[in-house]
């Protein structure tokens, strides 16, 4: 496995073939793991993950990496910066930490951490955002902990399990990234 970049308990790398071999295609079919996300609406299978991994590794608009504790190589989640917009120098953060086990233990705020000192140092961006439901508290707390800001909030425009929901928007400029 080529590791991409380093932290202290997780590196980053890209997604591999043998990623939907694992639980990655599991994560996504687990309704308390896409309870804060757009996932869980259609069944995801294995080829989707094939297919969504492939896209990933070709795509010029967006940097998607897996999340892989070091001591054990295992995946635990994946990290994005998408919707990259190479003219307005911006880009969307996104997260999925799908392994529940490791849930809580700072492991989604070391790879945002990673990923967003990449985004303005290496790919020269000037603004990283996030848009999280109104009911995802953990990415709100990471956010936070970011030190991005609330920017507004779009009123009922999400529809997650029968209910429509907020978003909320979080933004943070390369001057107010501090690790």
């Amino acid at each position: 496995m080529i590791q991409f970049i380093q932290g202290q308990r997780i590196y980053l790398r890209a997604l591999e073939a043998q990623d939907a071999e694992g639980n990655y295609p599991v994560w996504l079919n687990d309704e308390e793991a896409c309870a804060g996300n757009s996932h869980h609406v259609f069944p995801y299978v294995r080829e989707k993950a094939q297919a969504y991994i492939e896209k990933a590794n070709r795509a010029s608009d967006s940097l998607i990496l897996a999340m892989v504790l070091q001591e054990s190589n295992q995946h635990i989640g994946n990290i994005a910066l998408q919707e990259i917009n190479w003219i307005y120098k911006t880009a969307e953060l996104a997260v999925l930490l799908g392994e529940k086990e490791h849930w809580g233990k700072g492991y989604s705020l070391e790879a945002a951490k990673l990923l967003m000192t990449h985004g303005f140092n290496a790919l020269n961006l000037n603004r990283i955002y996030c848009g999280t439901f109104e009911t995802n508290v953990g990415m709100q707390k990471l956010a936070k902990s970011l030190g991005m800001k609330q920017e507004g909030v779009r009123r009922k425009a999400v529809y997650k399990n029968g209910n429509y929901l907020d978003l909320i928007e979080f933004g943070l400029l390369r001057e107010e990234f501090t690790l």
